[in-house]
C-alpha cells in the first residue's frame, strides 16, 4: 500500500486536494446479520488528514449550528496536529458525552450541515473526528475518574437517559453529592432501549455510566420516583432535583384497524431488541419471515426498518406521508437502512389496516399524497389525491409516529409541576419549573428530540441549579 500524503500545512486549502473520506463501515450483507456497530474509526494518518481539511474560519458556522456550541474548529486543529489528546479534551469542556453524540447526533442537519466547504466542496468529517479523538482518549487513560472536592450540598436526578446522566455529570463537576434515580434496572434510558447497538454498542453508554460511579455518582436502579420512593422524600433529602425521564407515550397509528393482532408501536419492538428480556417485561414482537410496514419517516422509523431486518423480517417498507426533501430522519440512517435492503415509499398516507378475517393483517390501504403549501413546522403540508388508494400486504405494522410527554396523573405528587398543552413540562430559562428546587430538561420538556438537545437542557439546569444554591453554598463554606 502507498504511503499516504504528507499533511499540508497550510490548512486553509488543504479541502482542495483532499477529498472527504467516509470512516470504515462494513458491508451490508455482513452487517445486517448481527447487531454490532456498522462504522469503526479512522486510523491516525486519516483523523489528521480530515482534521485538516477545516479551513478555520473566522466565524464558525460548525460550532454555531452545534446546539452545545462545542469549540470544533479548536479540536480540528489539535486534531490536525496529532495531539489527539488535547483535542478531546477541548472537545469534552462542552459536550458531556461526545463520544456517544458523535455516533449519534444528525451531523448533517448540525455542524457538517453548516460546514462552509459544502458551498465548494464535501463538509470536514466532524462528526467522525469527534469520534476518534474521544476514543483515542479512553484508550489512552485520559478521561478523569477522579471525584470532585465535595461542596456539601447533595442533587436527585430522576431518569438515566442522556439529559440525566449530563446533569449527573455537570453536577458533580461542580462538588454535588449526586444520586441518579432509574425506574428499569439497567441505566441509559434512551441511550440503551432506544437507539439500536448497531448505532450505538451498549458498552459505549455502560462506559460512561460506569465513569460517573468512580466518580461517586450514585446510581439507584429499579426505583420509581413517586410510587417506589416518594417525591415528597426526594425532596426533602436533595437540595435539588432534575427531571430527565424522557418522553414515552407513543402516538397512535389513528387509523381504523389499529387494534388488529400485529399492529405494534415501534419503540417496545427496539427495546425487546436491544435489552436482555430478563431486564424488561415486554411482550415478543416476532417478524422472522414476515413482511413489515413501518409507519413514520423520523429515526425511530429508521432504527425499526433496520432493526426488522436483522431480526429476520422477509421485507421492511416505510409508508410516509411526504416526500424525501421533507423526511425528519437521519440521511446517514436513510441511505444505511436502504443498502440493508429497506425499501421506502414516499408520498403515502396509511388510512387503515385491514384484516385478513382471523384478527390478523391482511394490508395496509394507502393513499398517495401531493405536497402543498407550508404547515406550521415550514414543512409542505401533504394532502391526499383523490381516487389514488391502494393496498399494500403487509403482515405486521409497526407505528413510529413519535412520541409525547407521559401525562402525570391528577393525584401524582408531580401533578403540581406545571405543563404545557401537549404534556410538556414548562421551565423558565434555568430550566426550573414551577415548583421551586425541581429542573427539568430533555425529552419531557421539550417533546422527542435530539440527544444533544437533552445535553444542552441538562448543562442549562446544571448551571440553574448552582445559582439558585449559591447563598447556601456560601452558607456552607462559612
Amino acid at each position: 500500500m502507498a504511503p499516504k500524503a504528507p499533511i499540508p500545512t497550510n490548512a486553509k486549502y488543504a479541502w482542495s486536494f483532499i477529498a472527504r473520506t467516509a470512516p470504515p463501515k462494513r458491508a451490508a450483507a455482513e452487517r445486517v446479520g448481527d447487531f454490532h456497530e456498522i462504522y469503526s474509526d479512522y486510523d491516525e494518518a486519516t483523523v489528521r488528514e480530515q482534521a485538516s481539511r477545516c479551513i478555520q474560519c473566522p466565524n464558525p458556522l460548525c460550532a454555531q449550528a452545534c446546539p452545545l456550541s462545542n469549540r470544533i474548529p479548536e479540536w480540528l486543529a489539535l486534531a490536525a496536529q496529532g495531539l489527539f489528546l488535547e483535542a478531546a479534551a477541548a472537545s469534552r469542556a462542552t459536550s458531556n458525552m461526545p463520544e456517544i453524540c458523535s455516533r449519534v447526533c444528525p451531523q448533517e442537519r448540525l455542524c457538517e450541515g453548516a460546514c462552509i466547504l459544502n458551498c465548494k466542496s464535501d463538509p470536514v468529517a466532524i462528526g467522525a473526528v469527534e469520534r476518534f479523538i474521544n476514543e483515542y482518549a479512553f484508550a489512552h487513560g485520559a478521561v478523569d475518574a477522579t471525584p470532585s472536592a465535595p461542596n456539601g450540598l447533595r442533587a436527585a436526578i430522576i431518569g438515566s437517559g442522556p439529559a440525566g446522566i449530563a446533569c449527573a455529570d455537570e453536577l458533580e463537576k461542580l462538588g454535588y453529592r449526586v444520586t441518579v434515580f432509574e425506574s428499569l434496572w439497567l441505566p441509559g434510558g434512551l441511550l440503551v432501549n432506544g437507539i439500536p447497538a448497531f448505532k450505538l454498542e451498549k458498552s459505549i453508554v455502560a462506559r460512561r455510566v460506569d465513569l460517573l460511579a468512580k466518580r461517586g455518582v450514585e446510581f439507584k436502579l429499579g426505583v420509581a420516583v413517586g410510587s417506589d420512593v416518594p417525591l415528597a422524600e426526594v425532596r426533602r433529602t436533595h437540595d435539588a432535583v432534575f427531571l430527565g425521564h424522557g418522553a414515552q407515550k407513543a402516538k397512535t397509528a389513528a387509523v381504523p384497524g389499529e387494534n388488529l393482532r400485529g399492529v405494534e408501536q415501534g419503540l417496545p419492538f427496539l427495546i425487546q431488541k436491544n435489552v436482555d428480556s430478563e431486564l424488561v417485561n415486554l411482550p415478543p414482537i416476532d417478524v422472522v419471515g414476515k413482511r413489515v410496514a413501518v409507519l413514520g419517516g423520523g429515526d425511530t422509523a429508521m432504527d425499526c426498518l433496520r432493526t426488522a431486518l436483522r431480526a429476520g423480517a422477509k421485507s421492511a417498507v416505510c409508508l410516509y406521508r411526504r416526500d424525501f426533501a421533507n423526511m425528519p430522519g437521519s440521511r446517514k440512517e436513510y441511505y444505511n437502512a436502504l443498502e440493508e435492503g429497506a425499501e421506502f415509499q414516499f408520498l403515502t398516507n396509511p388510512t387503515e389496516i385491514l384484516s385478513d378475517g382471523r384478527g390478523g393483517i391482511a394490508s395496509v390501504r394507502c393513499v398517495k399524497m401531493e405536497l402543498g403549501a407550508p404547515d406550521a413546522s415550514g414543512r409542505s403540508k401533504p394532502r391526499a389525491v383523490p381516487g389514488s388508494e391502494f393496498d399494500t400486504p403487509v403482515d405486521v405494522v409497526l407505528v413510529a409516529y413519535g412520541f409525547d410527554p407521559v401525562s402525570f396523573p391528577d393525584d401524582s405528587e408531580f401533578a403540581a409541576i406545571k405543563v404545557n398543552e401537549w404534556g410538556g413540562i414548562v421551565v423558565d430559562r434555568n430550566q426550573m419549573t414551577s415548583v421551586p428546587g425541581v429542573y427539568a430538561g430533555g425529552d419531557s420538556v421539550r417533546g422527542p428530540s435530539l440527544v444533544v438537545h437533552a445535553v444542552r437542557d441538562a448543562r442549562r439546569a446544571a448551571a440553574g441549579i448552582h445559582r439558585q444554591l449559591a447563598p447556601k453554598l456560601a452558607a456552607t463554606a462559612q
